[in-house]
């Protein structure tokens, strides 16, 4: 029990994303949510490194919840995803969303969108 409040101290956006309400037929957005429940208990909280990545992946999904860009490049995204045999699925998919967060905020930068008022 102890373990979880060291991880959850980690992780501010833990309860809104866990209890962000996605429409019925949104499967990819319930998919994400449980692979990061998985992952954040799973975590190995004395290596800094998986820590950095599970906060990384909170921020990530804190903003998949604003953004809905982003959420719409991540859904494209995700259906490319490709794992390796032997390969542990849970930290490869997690790889993929930071590759695919950094991809996206590389090139939202890069653009400037204007939006129309009508």
């Amino acid at each position: 029990m102890h373990k979880n409040k060291q991880v959850l101290r980690h992780c501010p956006n833990f309860y809104r994303i866990v209890d962000f309400e996605y429409l019925e037929d949104d499967k990819l957005s319930e998919k994400l949510i449980d692979v990061y429940q998985e992952y954040v208990f799973k975590v190995n909280i004395n290596d800094k490194k998986e820590v950095a990545k599970l906060e990384q992946l909170d921020s990530i999904l804190s903003k998949y919840i604003d953004d809905y860009i982003f959420r719409k490049e991540l859904k494209a995204e995700m259906k490319k995803i490709r794992v390796r045999k032997g390969e542990d699925i849970l930290n490869a998919i997690v790889s993929w969303i930071i590759k695919v967060f950094d991809n996206y905020e590389e090139g939202y930068t890069r653009n400037i969108y204007f939006s129309r008022w009508i």
